[in-house]
């Protein structure tokens, strides 16, 4: 069919449905013009499209053409977070979903954080310019503490409150390979905190990125950024890379409109090398170190009359960096060996807080069968953190300043085909000590069947424990000062509410039931589904401490204590799919259903225990559109509704993404993204302790050049 015939068809079409012709048609430009758009994109031959797309590939992680990733390919991903060893992502026991380097390449995003959006059922909220509150299955907050994080292997979850400072987890986005993300618990492997939710990143090797690459753009909010990475072989058994990148990020906005006073920049830069030194070896040295200046705003307690409070900006400088090492040896397809070595240093500091951390991981995994039934992962670890130098104010402190921490543990986990090619039971335990509570264990079961190469289903139960974090065991943070003669306390002076760690607490429980199921319907059709009931026990509440007289007449201390006298339950589900429209677009939708219900103990004085309820969206919808379009054009759509918090103040929002590219060549492309679309501004979340006011998030654009060599 030619694109003549195609184009007058269309136009007959136009004068059938009534729209007007000739001298009536003003104000119908728009709609002929997409007509005329259509009709090119129905007329074009899937050759040609083909063809076209074929063009724009290269080396060092260039595009594919959508018609190229069957289905088939994409549920038969090999994932490693599920097993610690490759196995498809069909065949894999739990809710886990895959965001891809060419997800991330098309969805626009300029953050790892903005990345984990394109995952189905993962709560992502931006709480300013600089901050993110993400979690899996509830409990979300700027110090989400349930959810674990790896990248490339090393943990970037701090002990210093269980969660992860956004900001400074980044990379150069082209080199990431894959992003696995676990809904639910993976602590039988990969140990406490991992309760909710397991984030595991992957970056490229260095073979697979040969070659330069020069990026850069800006625009509203995406105020200046570009990058530059190079690659190249030492000899025939071994490859490196270097890369270095810049961002300057825009101010969000204020509920008036004004600027939040938030914007921040950063300096990143790393090295990669792969050495095959022979055949069954393969020996890994990469690291990062970063750099950047942050401003954000925080309202403060104090003891000056009226207000007893006031809002003062910061200044933050963050740096830090990271080497990791990594030798694994293949003794034959079923047995395997691996041991890998880290340091990560991180430094933070603002006028209200300062910390420096050092951390050295060891961890070594050996991978072997049992007979021809039966598949063994088992390892050993030892991590050791130094937290020092932290600056204690008024409103904040750790006492003591200092601190170190030694975490020893094991895992093992036996894969059991009871029904060759049909039925296997996973077995597996992780088992940790810790200078907090001591010993933790965390087993899990796992059932998958698999009647049909197209269908699979699986169940689990699983034990997962959040054990404390440095801020439960020594913080001393105000929280609010209440002034003198305020009814019902009436207090001579002014009263000052802090919460206090408690070295007696006790680690967080969770009992958590799950069971999915996978189906390709279609060769162009997949469908994937889980449902949850998570039973959590001894939940932290902030107990009160009674009065501390011993500063009055200046202040009365009114101490708030860390407990586990709270108890919930969470459950819903998730459901995503995926349809191949054409070769050329493809549609990815997705759903989450979440219920918290949360329950203070009768020995509980905490009046919020049961706040929480509100803090998490009961219903998410996702529905991606990707098309690759003629004359080397793609056209990417990202919607999204999130569902209100009514403990933080959020109403519900939608919002829209859109993404377009031009890619002439493989060494060269262009790409205009739209982000935050359908509002001016909108909210996200809002931080109920120790964050900034809040902020709301505003519409943008940028554009973006990449060139290859």
């Amino acid at each position: 069919m030619t694109k003549e015939p195609m184009k007058e068809r269309m136009r007959t079409k136009l004068r059938n449905s009534g729209a007007p012709s000739g001298p009536e048609r003003r104000g119908w430009w728009s709609f002929d013009t997409l007509a005329l758009a259509l009709a090119v994109v129905y007329g074009v031959s899937a050759t040609e499209s083909a063809r076209g797309q074929a063009a724009a590939e290269g080396s060092g992680g260039a595009a594919r053409d959508l018609g190229e990733f069957s289905l088939d390919e994409l549920v038969n991903l090999k994932v490693t977070s599920v097993s610690k060893k490759p196995e498809k992502l069909s065949h894999a026991p739990a809710a886990i979903a895959v965001i891809t380097g060419e997800d991330i390449r098309r969805s626009g995003v300029t953050t790892i954080a903005e990345a984990l959006r394109l995952a189905p059922g993962l709560e992502v909220a931006r709480v300013d310019s600089l901050t993110w509150a993400i979690s899996s299955r509830g409990f979300n907050d700027l110090f989400a503490n349930k959810l674990l994080v790896l990248m490339d292997g090393r943990s970037v979850y701090t002990p210093l409150f269980s969660g992860v400072y956004w900001d400074v987890q980044d990379t150069l986005l082209e080199d990431l390979d894959r992003i696995e993300v676990i809904r639910g618990p993976g602590a039988a492997l990969w140990g406490a905190n991992a309760v909710n939710g397991v984030i595991n990143i992957t970056t490229k090797s260095a073979k697979e990125t040969q070659g330069g690459l020069v990026t850069g753009g800006g625009g509203t909010e995406e105020r200046g950024f570009g990058s530059v990475r190079y690659g190249g072989q030492i000899n025939d058994q071994a490859w490196y890379r270097v890369y270095a990148k810049y961002f300057n990020r825009d101010d969000t906005a204020t509920p008036s409109g004004g600027d939040a006073g938030d914007d921040w920049d950063g300096l990143r830069g790393g090295f990669r090398v792969d050495w095959e030194h022979s055949p069954p070896n393969l020996l890994t040295l990469q690291g990062d170190i970063y750099a950047g200046t942050e401003h954000q705003s925080y309202v403060l307690s104090t003891l000056t009359p009226p207000t007893y409070s006031s809002l003062q900006p910061q200044t933050i400088r963050v740096a830090g960096g990271n080497l990791v090492g990594r030798w694994t040896h293949t003794f034959h397809e079923d047995a395997d060996l691996r041991f890998q070595v880290y340091y990560d240093r991180t430094h933070r500091d603002l006028e209200i807080f300062s910390e420096e951390r050092d951390t050295v991981d060891f961890d070594l995994q050996i991978h072997h069968s049992l007979g021809e039934r039966q598949d063994l992962v088992w390892g050993l670890g030892y991590r050791h953190t130094d937290s020092y130098d932290f600056k204690s104010n008024f409103n904040l402190a750790f006492v003591p300043e200092d601190r170190k921490t030694d975490d020893y543990s094991a895992f093992v986990q036996d894969e059991i085909s009871l029904v060759r090619d049909r039925l296997r039971l996973t077995l597996g335990s992780k088992f940790e000590h810790n200078n907090y509570t001591g010993f933790e264990i965390q087993p899990s079961g796992r059932l998958l069947w698999t009647p049909h190469p197209k269908h699979s289903a699986w169940a689990s139960i699983s034990r997962a424990v959040r054990t404390p974090s440095r801020a439960d065991i020594d913080l001393r943070l105000v929280t609010t000062v209440i002034p003198p003669g305020v009814p019902p306390l009436l207090l001579p002076a002014p009263g000052v509410v802090s919460l206090v760690g408690n070295p007696a607490k006790r680690s967080e429980i969770l009992l958590a039931y799950e069971a999915g199921y996978r189906v390709q319907l279609h060769e162009r059709v997949t469908m994937d589904t889980a449902v949850f009931y998570n039973d959590y026990d001894r939940l932290t509440t902030f107990e009160p401490a009674g009065q501390d007289l011993s500063t009055l007449p200046t202040s009365i201390g009114l101490p708030q204590v860390f407990a586990n006298r709270s108890e919930g339950e969470t459950y819903g589900g998730e459901v995503a799919a995926n349809v191949q429209v054409t070769d050329w677009w493809r549609l990815r939708a997705s759903y989450s259903y979440l219920q918290v219900q949360l329950h203070r103990k009768r020995s509980s004085q905490d009046g919020t225990a049961e706040d929480g309820e509100g803090d998490d969206p009961h219903h998410q919808i996702s529905l991606r559109s990707e098309m690759d379009l003629p004359w080397y054009l793609q056209l990417d759509c990202l919607g999204r509704y999130v569902d209100s918090l009514p403990n933080r103040g959020i109403p519900s929002y939608a919002e829209v993404d859109v993404r377009l590219g031009w890619r002439p060549t493989r060494h060269f492309e262009i790409s205009v993204v739209g982000q935050n679309l359908l509002d001016n501004q909108h909210p996200e979340f809002r931080q109920l302790i120790l964050g900034p006011p809040q902020a709301e998030l505003e519409r943008g654009v940028y554009g973006k050049v990449t060139f290859r060599f």
